[in-house]
C-alpha cells in the first residue's frame, strides 16, 4: 500500500471511531475549549437563560447531524439522559422546545464558526498533503432538496421541469475545501434555479477566503475569462477542465505549441460586460489573458500554470485526479444534509436551509 493511502486509511478510521462515539457532551466540550470559546463567547447573540441556551442547542444539533439515527427526538432523549446522569433535574422529553432554541440559532454565528474550524484544520494538515508545498483548494456545487413548505417553495422554487406541488425546493450548495484535510472552508447556497443561483455566482463570494499561493481545482463550470483573471490578480493558480463552448473551439495548432496537444493561448475579454460586473470593475480587466490549454485522459484541461519544465503536463494530469475528492465529500455532505432535513420541524422559517447546510458541512 502506498504511504499516502495508507496514511488516508488511518485517518478514516480514526474520525470514523471519533464520530461513533462523540455526543453533545463532547460537542459541548469541544465549543468551550481553548480554541474556539473566545470566537463562540464573540458570536453569541442576546439570550435569556433557558432549558437550551444557545452554546448547548449547539451542541446538540451538531451531534445529531453526526448521529445515525438523526432525529430530534434522539438529540433530546440523549440530553435528558446526560442531565440525569450530571445529578440534574429531570428535564421534558419533549422536542418543542429544542427546535424552537434551534431555529432561534444564528445562521451568522454557525456559518462563522464552520469557516474558523475550516481554517484551524486546514492549517494543520500535514505537508505531505500540499502539492510541491503548496495548499491545494477543491471546489465543486451541489444540490439539495428541502422540505416542502411554502417559505422553502418561494425562497428555493423547484425546478420548472417538475410541475407545481409534485416537487420539493432545491437548494444550490458550492463548497470550498482543503485537499489536505478534507475541511471545509466556506460555502455558499444559493436558489437552484433563477438569476444568481448558479455556481459562478457563488464561487464569486468565496473568493476571498483563497490566500497567495493556492491552488484551485474544479471542473468544467468555472474557468471563465474573468474568474482566471480574479486568481491570477489574487496571486492563486488554478487547473480546470475546459468549459464546453471553448472546448468545441480549442485549436492546438495555434498560439505557443510546449508539446504534444499542449500549447500557450492568448484569450480576448468578451466584448459584453456581464450583469453582475460594474463598468469600473469590466474596464480594470486586462484586454486579454495568456492561458494554457492541454489535453490529457481525453479531457482538455485550462490552467494558470504556463511553464512546461515547472510544471510538466503529466504532472497536472495527476493534481487534477485529486479534484474527484470533492465529489466524494459533497455526496457525503448531500446524504447527511437530507437525513437531518427530514427531521425538520415543518413550521420551521426558511432561513433554516443555512443552517442545517452549515452544521452538516
Amino acid at each position: 500500500m502506498h504511504p499516502i493511502q495508507r496514511a488516508a486509511t488511518r485517518q478514516q478510521r480514526r474520525l470514523h471511531h471519533h464520530v461513533g462515539n462523540t455526543d453533545s457532551c463532547d460537542m459541548f466540550n469541544l465549543l468551550t475549549g481553548p480554541k474556539l470559546l473566545d470566537r463562540v463567547e464573540a458570536l453569541l447573540p442576546d439570550h435569556r437563560e433557558r432549558e437550551f441556551p444557545p452554546t448547548e442547542t449547539l451542541s446538540m444539533f451538531l451531534a445529531q447531524a453526526l448521529s445515525a439515527d438523526g432525529s430530534c427526538q434522539q438529540a433530546v432523549n440523549d440530553a435528558a439522559v446526560k442531565r440525569l446522569v450530571g445529578g440534574l433535574s429531570a428535564c421534558s422529553t419533549s422536542t418543542s422546545g429544542y427546535c424552537q432554541a434551534r431555529a432561534r440559532l444564528p445562521l451568522t454565528m454557525i456559518s462563522t464558526l464552520a469557516r474558523q474550524c475550516g481554517g484551524i484544520l486546514a492549517e494543520d494538515a500535514a505537508v505531505w498533503w500540499h502539492w510541491r508545498g503548496r495548499r491545494v483548494r477543491l471546489v465543486d456545487g451541489a444540490t439539495v432538496t428541502l422540505a416542502d413548505t411554502e417559505e422553502n417553495q418561494e425562497d428555493y422554487p423547484q425546478p420548472n421541469s417538475q410541475k407545481a406541488g409534485l416537487g420539493f425546493p432545491i437548494c444550490r450548495v458550492v463548497a470550498l475545501l482543503c485537499l489536505g484535510s478534507g475541511a471545509l472552508l466556506d460555502a455558499a447556497v444559493g436558489p437552484c434555479e433563477g438569476k444568481g443561483g448558479d455556481e459562478q455566482t457563488l464561487l464569486r463570494e468565496m473568493l476571498d477566503t483563497l490566500q497567495a499561493d493556492d491552488i484551485l481545482l474544479g471542473d468544467a463550470f468555472y474557468p471563465t475569462y474573468f474568474l482566471l483573471w480574479e486568481l491570477i490578480r489574487g496571486g492563486v493558480d488554478g487547473l480546470f477542465e475546459q468549459h464546453g463552448a471553448r472546448k468545441r473551439s480549442t485549436d492546438f495548432s495555434k498560439g505557443e505549441t510546449l508539446g504534444a496537444r499542449d500549447h500557450l493561448i492568448v484569450w480576448t475579454k468578451p466584448k459584453q460586460r456581464p450583469d453582475w460586473m460594474s463598468p469600473y470593475e469590466y474596464d480594470q480587466v486586462p484586454s486579454t489573458l495568456k492561458v494554457r490549454e492541454f489535453q490529457a485522459d481525453g479531457k482538455i484541461m485550462v490552467t494558470t500554470f504556463l511553464c512546461p519544465k515547472e510544471t510538466p503536463k503529466k504532472a497536472l494530469k495527476v493534481l487534477y485526479r485529486c479534484r474527484w475528492n470533492v465529489e466524494l465529500d459533497l455526496r457525503n455532505i448531500r446524504r447527511s444534509a437530507w437525513n437531518t432535513c427530514v427531521a425538520r420541524p415543518r413550521r420551521w422559517p426558511s432561513k433554516s436551509c443555512g443552517s442545517i447546510c452549515w452544521p452538516t458541512i
